[in-house]
């Protein structure tokens, strides 16, 4: 209020000099109070941690501090063998190598089509002609890491090629890798990014995995996933297979006489229970992407490695590597699709041609109409 008023000469002086050492006074008080609130604490270790502040006994509250919101990428690939037993890659870590670049992400994803075991029993018969099981050996785990793989999924019909023993074996070599797993009963994959918990709910149509065929089953998962996480990805292993399963029916899917479940139905629930995004594979074949109340679908990611396994012609051969970033709430950010192709030895490469997109965008067209979604010419897909 110095200077405000009228009054005579003589008596200003002093109530300046009384007004600065008010000021410095405050400014004293103020440095003091700032020495106790704003002293760092001993910062927490681990992933998401944050400094914390310690508040001296002072009628001054924390000073608070506002951070950004956090955004997620995610790269995500379909189904993932590395050879069978004793057929196996001369130089194994050579099969992720062309590729390796484009796995770069937060979260990386793979479904892990087979075991990592020494057992030898298998679930086929010594006969059988038209039954197939895969095994690579345990220390397989580590290329996957090496890759960049934080999480594999094991909701399949091939985790349980080797009985008891191949599983126990995956899920300790994939556990020593430091690699999520997900996928068998009750078992949802937890990730945590930049202080944000992602669950990976993975399902299959079969009972010795979380079965996407039980809807009450299902449910349980999601609100148990929401409960502990902040966002939720689901990864659905279903439809037909081959060359000819590259369309979205919208009706329940059977190969062999096996009810693979029906995949759009199945996708549109996963959203409606909560999901940010939905991924899936298991036709060994690409299919059509969609958007449904603003997530992505991604329903088929074909194969991605595949060592002497499954067919690798026409559009079998068309696969690539899905590249989303998500919000902290879930929002889908932007996204695309890297894409890659088979050589005839199975060995999978980057694909300068991009012949992955116009497959992929026909497919979407057909199957979805107004909401499909679409790779753009630069390999976006386009919101």
């Amino acid at each position: 209020m110095v200077g405000r008023h009228a009054a005579p000469r003589a008596p200003r002086a002093p109530r300046r000099r009384a007004a600065v050492l008010a000021v410095v006074l405050v400014l004293v008080v103020a440095g003091a109070t700032a020495l106790f609130v704003n002293r760092p604490s001993a910062t927490q270790s681990g992933l998401g941690s944050v400094a914390t502040t310690t508040v001296a006994p002072i009628a001054v509250p924390p000073t608070t501090t506002t951070t950004s919101p956090v955004a997620l990428t995610f790269a995500a690939v379909g189904d993932t063998d590395l050879g069978d037993t004793p057929l196996l890659p001369a130089v194994p870590s050579a099969e992720f190598a062309p590729v390796r670049p484009l796995l770069h992400a937060d979260i990386s994803f793979a479904n892990l089509e087979g075991t990592m075991t020494t057992g030898t029993a298998s679930k086929c018969g010594a006969q059988s002609t038209s039954c197939y099981a895969f095994r690579v050996p345990p220390s397989y785990a580590q290329l996957y890491r090496v890759a960049g793989f934080t999480i594999v999924n094991s909701a399949n019909n091939h985790s349980y090629d080797f009985g008891a023993t191949g599983v126990a074996q995956t899920s300790a070599a994939l556990h020593d890798a430091g690699i999520v797993q997900a996928g068998l009963p009750t078992q949802i994959g937890y990730v945590t990014s930049h202080g944000i918990t992602v669950a990976f709910v993975d399902v299959a149509p079969y009972y010795l995995t979380n079965n996407m065929l039980d809807a009450g089953q299902f449910a349980a998962l999601m609100k148990r996933a929401k409960a502990h996480a902040r966002l939720v990805v689901v990864y659905m292993h279903t439809g037909a297979e081959g060359s000819a399963a590259d369309h979205v029916t919208r009706q329940s899917e059977y190969y062999f006489g096996e009810n693979r479940g029906n995949p759009y139905a199945f996708a549109h629930t996963a959203i409606d229970l909560g999901a940010s995004l939905v991924l899936g594979s298991g036709p060994h074949v690409w299919r059509g992407m969609e958007w449904y109340k603003k997530h992505l679908i991604v329903y088929s990611m074909g194969d991605f490695t595949n060592y002497e396994s499954f067919s690798t012609y026409g559009n079998l051969s068309l696969t690539g590597v899905v590249h989303v970033t998500l919000s902290s709430s879930g929002r889908f950010l932007r996204g695309d699709i890297a894409a890659a192709r088979f050589q005839p030895n199975g060995l999978v490469v980057p694909d300068a041609s991009h012949a992955l997109w116009p497959f992929v965008n026909a497919l979407s067209h057909q199957d979805f109409g107004s909401s499909a979604a679409l790779i753009g010419a630069s390999g976006a897909i386009l919101p």
